[in-house]
């Protein structure tokens, strides 16, 4: 009886080193790279001002900060008071040279008459003649200050210089402007990410990299699309181009994860780690049996959508590490 109960307990203590065989992992060093966590930032490709083209008084002001806008549309409109007064006097000269005009033409009419019946000279004719062409080249000329005057007023129109989003208005109706100043921002073209990495790091960068993005709390992939030569207060500038970026936030920094070498260390699938009393402990399968190893774990990494964990201490490679089985 007494053999019987020992062949029982001998065949249990088997049954885990069975079960543990059959989970065995071959730790092999594997290349790994290393991450460097920095912030990006989301920037709009193209940040253009929309300028006041006439100095003049902001009297219409459409649009506001996030409002989505196309080319060519209005976003405001400026006056300038003046221009009213200027377009007033050219009209009024326009019709006093339009009166000497007609004045002129029918004197040269009559001139003319004039000389078929031998009245006046010929230089007396033609006298009449230069008068009337003098007036009518001042008449050409009024007009075209007209026109110039009018293509003023027509410019008091603010317009959206590309299609994207308002992203700043520094002003307010009623606000007087001067030519130039800008009367809203906006940003198109697309949106990336724009880093800013200490120096140290920027031999390690590559164009084409993948990168690894946390946006809102969700995984994404870019490339690193453009490497900045110069480098400003010990940091290189980098562009990210990202699939379907959220740009509801311009200027957001997220999180970005940059590829910066390649390493050899210890993986192990991160079930096989087991923690007890605050340590961490892996078994190891040997020729004399299975054995439990403390070891110092790292940080889990998704490889081929598999986590495991990092061995910094404990574990060199070669060693048959198996699944604990209660």
């Amino acid at each position: 009886m007494k053999l019987f109960v020992v062949t029982l307990v001998a065949l249990a203590g088997l049954v885990p080193q069975l079960a543990l065989a059959e989970a065995g992992y071959r730790v092999v060093p594997t290349m790994v790279t290393d991450w460097k966590t920095v912030y990006g930032q989301i920037e709009a490709k193209d940040q253009i001002p929309a300028r006041a083209r006439l100095g003049g008084t902001l009297v219409e002001l459409s649009v506001s900060e996030g409002d989505m806008v196309t080319a060519g549309q209005e976003l405001g409109r400026v006056v300038d008071a003046k221009i009213a007064f200027q377009l007033d006097a050219l009209n009024a000269q326009i019709a006093a040279l339009e009166s000497q005009m007609a004045n002129a033409e029918r004197e040269l009419t009559r001139g003319e008459e004039l000389k078929t019946r031998g009245v006046i000279t010929s230089q007396a004719l033609d006298s009449l003649r230069t008068e009337a062409e003098v007036v009518a080249r001042q008449l050409e000329a009024q007009k075209a200050s007209k026109q110039v005057t009018e293509q003023q007023a027509s410019e008091g129109a603010v317009l959206a210089p590309i299609a994207g989003k308002v992203l700043d208005v520094p002003v307010t109706k009623g606000s007087v402007l001067l030519s130039g100043e800008t009367v809203a921002t906006v940003g198109g073209g697309g949106f990336y990410l724009r880093l800013s990495v200490p120096e140290r790091f920027a031999d390690a960068l590559q164009e084409g990299a993948r990168i690894s993005i946390d946006t809102a709390g969700q995984s994404a992939e870019g490339t690193l699309a453009k490497i900045y030569p110069q480098i400003e207060s010990g940091r290189v500038e980098a562009d990210v181009e990202v699939a379907g970026l959220n740009s509801e936030f311009v200027g957001a920094r997220v999180l970005v994860k940059l590829p910066l070498a390649m390493r050899e260390a210890v993986l192990i699938p991160a079930a096989m780690v087991r923690t007890r009393s605050g340590l961490d402990f892996v078994t190891v399968s040997g020729p004399g049996g299975t054995v439990e190893r403390a070891v110092v774990p790292g940080p889990v990494e998704v490889i081929e959508g598999k986590p495991m964990v990092e061995i910094l201490s404990g574990l060199t490679g070669g060693e048959e590490v198996v699944a604990y089985v209660d």
